[in-house]
């Protein structure tokens, strides 16, 4: 019963998420894959881990994939664009 509830929760908090990144970066004016690359290792992040909760797969290599995502979720964050810090 409770990995029925954390799966309703994450689904709509990840999708929630979703739509609140891109909202962002349409606002941001961000455009390109790069930049989207970190939102989009974490996002697969939580849905690894959405079917191994399904599928009862917790295993090595859904911890091994987590850990590869997070890696490349780091190593793109060099391309998100930085804001510009105003003087008042």
């Amino acid at each position: 019963m409770l990995s029925v509830i954390m799966s309703i929760v994450l689904m709509v908090f990840l999708i929630v998420s979703i739509f609140i990144v891109i909202k962002k970066r349409k606002k941001a004016g961000q455009t390109g894959l790069k930049s989207a690359l970190t939102p989009i290792c974490f996002f697969a992040i939580s849905i690894i881990n959405l079917f191994g909760i399904w599928f009862h797969s917790l295993g090595v290599v859904i911890w091994s994939l987590n850990v590869v995502l997070l890696i490349m979720g780091a190593y793109f964050t060099k391309y998100s664009l930085v804001a510009e810090k105003h003087n008042s």
